[in-house]
């Protein structure tokens, strides 16, 4: 309807504006015409005029003169005027005169009459209509379908089903009886067991948590009704819970259906919080959508699934048991679920005979489904940019840096002063990784700049981290102060280079001693809490300890760090021959590799420069975003 819909509003304002431009040009003609009013009025005064009619309409005014046989016309500009300027001298003309003035009134009938007068009125009530209907049937206005909600509706075309879901077997299994109940309800009802009716998908972003809800609706074959949290909240009050009564009664029509509510955080927040006490349209679309949940009868044939990363901040009137039974934790993907989703999304891509996925997964620690299909279509698109038949180890390389770090700025001008330095300062997170996190080797070390930063050391776990030591925990620190003791012993300065490994080293340092017990002195003790998550973490953080405690905490995280130094000058200062070598090496190559890196630095001969170039493309993996930029520092 749309496009007739334009085109009938554009023959409108066509003719509506042909009208105007006919009658102004009218105007124009006639008021173009005759003499002067004032000439008019002085050959009435003169009693030069034998014989007149005026029309009172459209002040048409037809006269004869004395000696002409032919009538003239014009058009006085206010009939009123006209007849109160000239009746005194038709008085005197009539009483001097044996043959009195023929005149005549006419009242004017015509249709050009009509239409100047009512013209301006018809025009104003057609444009309404038409601005009324089309902001009714485009829905742009929202004049009718204010109330109504915004619902995703996929129940037609092609379904997603649990194959294309990977590294969630155990995600997929919890959902596996609600498809059950949805599919056949008759052997839940005979046995009087009750579904939940609602389940909440909780875990960080890109773990595919949407993904989820859409492959139970495509395995169940049911109406799947999608809307996003944030299309509840409007700016007048009441019409979030009016959409929320709209998307319940749809689903109920349709059902057996599953209602999915994504980022729920955004309507679901706690109520009464924040700094004006609370926000009375959420807090009533939310109460909206509690009543809607608890009036569910059993087996009623309608789940609520949501999705959120921000169940801290949910009311606990949404989460208790009768509204979401069910709370399901989508985390992130081991090295076994990382490979199915590798093969998943490598569906339609040509991979070269030097790509393994398995080799990949193991380097992608910490990567969540988004993050491996981005891997592949960046990898893809770097493959197309060299004009290349299949996705090699080199695109994958390249890509998984690109990802984490940015891309290459070859253009940039670098000076040999602040090469040198970047040298030194990645060669020197280089040796701290070698020996005091050998868990996590180094992966590659480059001066070239990447993003914002001047250089990086890219380091990769060997395996899943779940959790972390104390003593990995200082390692960690120690690898970061690598920069910074390498300037200052070789370069006998500093730069601030740096400042981003300090800012994490001391972060690392606090949460030791303030969040995990790490301090011997303070004890096993959590210190701070950040509950108050409305206001703003920093700005509400309560403090429940002393000044006393405070003072020993920034003791213990400064011992920590200087320590951490100590130990990483100790490393430096007996490897000093390795750090030249390492730095040496990058000045002149640029980027070293894991294979070389580690020949280095085992005293291995040098292999030559047609054997380096040789192994270069079928070096492994892409990096970790997690472990990566804990080594990349910015100069």
């Amino acid at each position: 309807m749309k496009p007739n819909l334009n085109k009938n509003k554009g023959i409108a304002i066509l003719l509506a504006l042909a009208l105007l431009i006919s009658l102004l040009y009218l105007y124009k003609e006639a008021s173009s015409t005759g003499p002067q009013y004032s000439e008019i009025i002085q050959l009435f005064r003169d009693q030069k005029i034998t014989e007149f009619t005026l029309n009172l309409g459209s002040g048409q005014l037809t006269y004869k003169e004395k000696g002409d046989t032919a009538f003239k016309t014009y058009k006085v500009p206010s009939v009123d005027l006209f007849i109160y300027n000239t009746e005194d001298y038709i008085k005197e003309y009539d009483e001097t005169h044996s043959v009195p003035l023929k005149y005549d009134y006419v009242q004017s009938t015509s249709w050009l009459n009509i239409i100047v007068n009512w013209m301006p009125m018809l025009l104003s009530v057609v444009m309404l209509v038409l601005f009324y209907v089309s902001m009714s049937q485009q829905g742009g206005g929202r004049i009718n379908n204010i109330s109504k909600a915004r619902v995703q509706q996929e129940n037609e075309g092609r379904k997603v089903t649990f194959a294309e879901v990977a590294g969630a077997d155990e995600e997929k299994e919890e959902l596996q009886e609600i498809i059950d109940f949805l599919k056949n309800p008759a052997k839940y009802n005979k046995l009087g067991a009750k579904i939940p009716s609602g389940v909440l998908l909780i875990g960080p972003p890109g773990t595919g948590k949407t993904l989820l809800a859409r492959a139970v609706a495509g395995e169940a074959g049911c109406p799947f009704f999608s809307i996003s949290g944030s299309d509840f909240v409007e700016l007048y009050v009441g019409v979030g819970a009016a959409r929320v009564r709209d998307l319940f009664d749809r689903a109920k029509r349709n059902r057996p259906s599953i209602v999915f509510i994504d980022e729920i955080d955004a309507v679901g927040r706690q109520r009464g919080t924040g700094l004006g006490g609370g926000h009375d349209e959420r807090e009533q679309t939310l109460n909206q959508l509690l009543v809607e949940m608890d009036g569910f009868g059993i087996n009623e044939g309608v789940i609520v699934m949501a999705a959120t990363n921000r169940s801290d901040i949910l009311d606990p009137a949404l989460l208790r048991p009768g509204r979401f039974d069910r709370q399901i934790y989508v985390g992130y993907p081991d090295v076994k679920g990382r490979e199915e989703i590798l093969k998943v999304h490598a569906r339609g891509k040509p991979l070269g005979p030097d790509i393994d996925l398995g080799v990949i997964a193991k380097s992608t620690v910490g990567f969540t489904g988004a993050d491996l299909e981005n891997l592949l279509n960046e990898a893809a698109l770097l493959a197309a940019r060299k004009n290349k038949k299949a996705i090699t180890q080199e695109e994958i390389e390249e890509a998984s840096i690109k990802v984490i770090v940015g891309p290459e700025k070859r253009s940039r001008v670098v000076h040999e002063k602040e090469r040198k330095l970047t040298a030194y300062h990645e060669a020197g997170h280089a040796i701290a990784t070698f020996y005091a996190t050998p868990e996590s080797p180094v992966h590659q070390i480059s001066i070239i700049p990447r993003g914002t930063a001047g250089g990086f050391t890219m380091s990769l776990p060997k395996d899943d981290i779940n959790y972390q030591t104390r003593n990995e925990m200082l390692g960690n620190i120690v690898t970061l102060l690598g920069g910074r003791v390498a300037e200052q012993k070789v370069l006998d300065d500093i730069s601030t280079g740096a400042s981003n490994d300090l800012e994490r080293a001391t972060a690392i340092a606090r949460s030791m001693v303030t969040k995990y017990g790490f301090s011997d002195k303070l004890g096993p003790v959590v210190y701070g809490s950040q509950s108050e998550v409305f206001l703003g973490r920093d700005f509400t953080q309560s403090r429940n300890y002393s000044e006393q405690i405070a003072t020993d905490i920034d003791v213990e995280i400064r011992n920590i760090v200087e320590e951490c130094y100590d130990k990483c000058s100790v490393i430096l200062d007996e490897h000093m021959d390795k750090l030249h070598l390492v730095a040496q090496r990058l000045m002149e190559k640029e980027k070293i590799e894991e294979e070389e890196f580690t020949r280095m630095m085992n005293g291995e001969p040098e292999e030559t420069e047609s054997a380096v170039t040789e192994t270069e493309p079928s070096e492994t993996s892409p990096a970790d975003p997690e472990t990566a930029p804990e080594a990349t520092s910015e100069d």
